[in-house]
């Protein structure tokens, strides 16, 4: 697995929502000398190659943030409220370890409730909301919270996960949304640095994905793309409970064409031009339908007078908990589609994408 390194460095790195500089950090120290950087004003971080022409210019975004938490309050006793950084289900959070980038460092703690030997019968069958949960870090009053383990309101809170492989091909790690799509353009750059592309390539870290694809406006409206290719993950139904879910989205049957979700209707010309690469050069290709969530095309498809955008995702179960599992030759065939992809993308191309939309 030529790519496990870089996968793992990538998800156990901490970036909620709002805090992804060290995401930042990692994906320009790997790409230095092989891109040229520069950012939008809320810290996307854009990773630039030309190829033969400086248009036409394609957009590769991956969202560097995952989701998380932020102190909220700190109670007199010294446990800890938060409010949550994107989309968390109430059900996972119970009892899993959590850590509060603080000041004086990392402050690990366990996402606790009141126990159900003290709730009544009728409360005992109700799901616990995130409202009445809260972290023990073991403080024994607010003041040791707030001075000696240097815990303010407005610290960012991360899942505390670790990195395993399963069975043979199976990556099971945090953060695999979206740190696969940072992963994927990053070496979508390596693998066309030194070798000819008719077009320009952003491979863009967007901010803020989890809190409404903010980064992914403001980088849009710097770069002006006239492709764009999101590279994000989709949820996997070849679990127990969800084997009627048509299509069934399955790993290690490869990357999946997003046909729409909730903020993007794939365009149909981009879509067929993926969908005949991927015939062309035999990767194995899976469509699916996304109505309850969207991606970074959603943002960017609207700039401007409209981008063509399409979203090829990595199948993954278990996404918005602290731990999610893909198979790794749907990211090899992911990566092999994209380089393919961008190599046919010469200016006639575009330009008849656009104009039979």
């Amino acid at each position: 697995m030529k790519h496990l390194e870089l996968i793992k460095d990538l998800t156990l790195t901490h970036g909620p929502s709002g805090f992804e500089h060290n995401v930042k950090e990692l994906i320009k120290n790997r790409l230095a000398g092989k891109a040229d950087f520069s950012q939008d004003n809320l810290g996307s971080l854009i990773c630039k190659k030309v190829g033969a022409s400086g248009s036409p210019k394609i957009m590769i975004p991956g969202h560097m943030d995952e989701i998380g938490f932020m102190v909220n309050s700190i109670t007199k006793q010294g446990f800890i409220k938060f409010i949550p950084l994107g989309g968390w289900y109430d059900q996972v959070l119970l009892a899993q370890k959590v850590i509060i980038k603080t000041k004086k460092g990392d402050v690990t703690g366990i996402i606790g409730s009141t126990p159900p030997h003290l709730l009544s019968e009728k409360d005992k069958n109700k799901l616990v909301e995130k409202k009445e949960m809260f972290i023990d870090v073991g403080a024994q009053s607010r003041e040791e919270a707030e001075e000696s383990m240097g815990i303010l309101p407005g610290d960012p809170i991360i899942p505390d996960s670790s990195f395993h492989v399963l069975g043979e091909k199976m990556i099971m790690s945090k953060a695999i949304d979206n740190r696969i799509g940072c992963c994927l353009f990053i070496n979508v750059l390596e693998e066309l640095w030194g070798t000819q592309h008719p077009n320009t390539v952003y491979g863009v870290g967007t901010v803020q994905e989890e809190v409404g694809l903010r980064g992914a406006t403001t980088s849009a409206n710097v770069i002006m793309p006239d492709i764009c290719l999101t590279v994000d993950v989709t949820i996997a139904t070849d679990t127990p409970g969800l084997e009627k879910e048509e299509p069934e989205i399955k790993l290690g049957q490869g990357p999946v064409l997003t046909l729409a979700d909730a903020t993007v209707i794939g365009n149909r010309n981009l879509r067929n031009y993926v969908i005949d690469t991927a015939r062309q050069e035999q990767i194995p290709l899976q469509y699916n339908t996304m109505m309850g969530g969207g991606t970074d095309g959603g943002a960017i498809h609207k700039t401007g007078p409209g981008v063509p955008t399409v979203v090829l995702s990595i199948p993954t179960r278990y996404i918005h908990s602290h731990y999610g599992v893909f198979q790794y030759d749907d990211y090899e065939n992911a990566l092999r589609l994209l380089l393919a992809l961008i190599k046919g993308l010469d200016a006639d191309t575009v330009e008849n994408i656009k104009q039979g939309s």
